[in-house]
């Protein structure tokens, strides 16, 4: 077929497009601008549409697009103009999984990780909302029908996700809006997700996956996860545990979520595998772009997390934290662009407490996702940590400028300093802003 994707350049979208691409579909799209992404997505031989346009829409047997992309897309009205099927991402996924054993990952916090962890320990295509250290990409293909995929329960697309085997690490409210703030609508998403499969992993110790019936494999972390351990190997973290009677484990990264991830992978993959084999693979992980990714090692280390929710945000302060104390640095510098006026209204109370330990604060604007302006008074309502507001960051060298009116206020150039957001920080961070 002849697939177009509009809104490509985003992590999911494009995963589904280099997917389709690989299965043997020519494959188009197009975004509003030009990216890391979208340039590579042209060198895997992608016509791509950059900006948006009508003209992009030809020939094409299906249009698919992101969830942000609405009805009045010139692409979108070329495309019914000439009667060619348009599907939003959520609707396309019955459609491109069809005929997988699918292992679905999905929670508010990990599915990611858990995903890329899983890629590391089973053959399998995988499609990952992330891209994987180990291989290079946020996609890998093989032949044969197994696929590892990260579902997305933000816009309910996770329950067409067709699952054979859903991994689930916790079911944290996230995403509310989409829900209409009701909860129960909510939960109930995630019940039918999980019922849809046949094989079922849950973190059992979740306050909503506890109350799961029916046959599931659960894991309780604070009795079956044992031994736990923080170690660096050269100078990289890694995580070390036993679980149940099977042995030690070792995974990249620091962290007791890490370990939980970890040990949901496991529990999925024995279903097939041989314990032993599953233990060795899990040494090729090597952790995921922009989760703890170490980006600099120098005066400074620098680290860039996607941490975007209290929760995550609070749980890798605490891994950065231990790797802080095993590399011998005092001082703990947080930079957060908070992502999305609603999330941080929403998480008010508890982003005033998520950063406790860090030695400085530095908030960034908020990064709007396309939502509309609202106030939110940083300076007072985060006044105990005394935070720093600059308009952003910028690499010069090895070391971190923190800007403000076209000013450096600061350069970072010692200590441990870690980025948290889901915008544009990444590439602040990384020098190519």
């Amino acid at each position: 077929m002849k697939i177009h994707f509009i809104g490509i350049g985003g992590i999911g979208i494009s995963g589904l497009a280099k997917f389709m691409l690989a299965q043997g579909h020519e494959v188009s799209g197009s975004d509003i601008s030009n990216s890391a992404i979208t340039k590579k997505l042209a060198k895997l031989g992608m016509q791509l549409t950059i900006p948006h346009d009508a003209s992009a829409i030809n020939e094409q047997d299906l249009v698919i697009h992101s969830a942000i992309i609405r009805p009045d897309n010139v692409e979108v009205i070329a495309a019914n103009a000439k009667n060619i099927k348009v599907l939003a991402r959520r609707e396309a996924l019955p459609f491109i999984l069809e005929g997988k054993e699918v292992y679905a990952v999905c929670g508010a916090h990990g599915k990611s990780t858990t995903t890329a962890i899983l890629a590391s320990v089973l053959e399998g295509s995988a499609i990952i909302g992330a891209e994987s250290k180990q291989f290079g990409d946020n996609v890998r293909h093989y032949e044969g029908n197994r696929l590892l995929f990260e579902a997305d329960e933000s816009d309910g697309s996770f329950l067409n996700s067709n699952p054979y085997c859903a991994i689930v690490p916790n079911a944290e409210p996230e995403h509310m809006e989409y829900y209409d703030y009701n909860f129960d609508r909510f939960y109930e998403a995630y019940r039918t997700f999980i019922n849809s499969a046949t094989v079922r992993i849950i973190n059992a110790e979740d306050p909503f996956l506890s109350s799961i019936e029916g046959e599931a494999v659960r894991l309780y972390p604070s009795k079956d996860i044992k031994n736990l351990e923080f170690v660096l190997i050269n100078d990289e973290p890694h995580t070390r545990f036993e679980l149940l009677d099977m042995g030690m484990f070792e995974v990249w990264g620091f962290g007791e979520h890490i370990a939980i991830d970890a040990a949901l992978a496991i529990l999925a993959a024995i279903h097939t595998e041989d314990v032993e084999e599953v233990r060795e693979n899990l040494l090729g992980f090597k952790g995921i772009k922009k989760r703890f990714d170490i980006i600099n090692k120098n005066s400074s280390i620098l680290i860039d997390d996607y941490g975007h929710h209290p929760t995550e945000i609070k749980a890798t302060l605490e891994s950065v934290k231990a790797y802080a104390d095993l590399m011998g640095i005092d001082k703990i510098t947080a930079i957060w662009q908070p992502h999305k006026y609603s999330r941080t209204i929403d998480n008010l109370d508890a982003f005033i407490k998520c950063f406790e330990g860090a030695s400085e604060l530095i908030i960034l604007p908020v990064w709007a996702a396309g939502e509309a302006k609202r106030t939110i008074d940083f300076e007072n309502d985060f006044k105990a940590y005394h935070p720093l507001m600059a308009d952003s960051v910028k690499r010069s060298n090895n070391d971190l400028d923190v800007i403000k009116d076209n000013k450096v206020l600061k350069s970072l150039d010692k200590g441990l300093i870690v980025g948290f957001g889901a915008g544009d920080i990444t590439y602040q961070l990384r020098g190519i802003a």
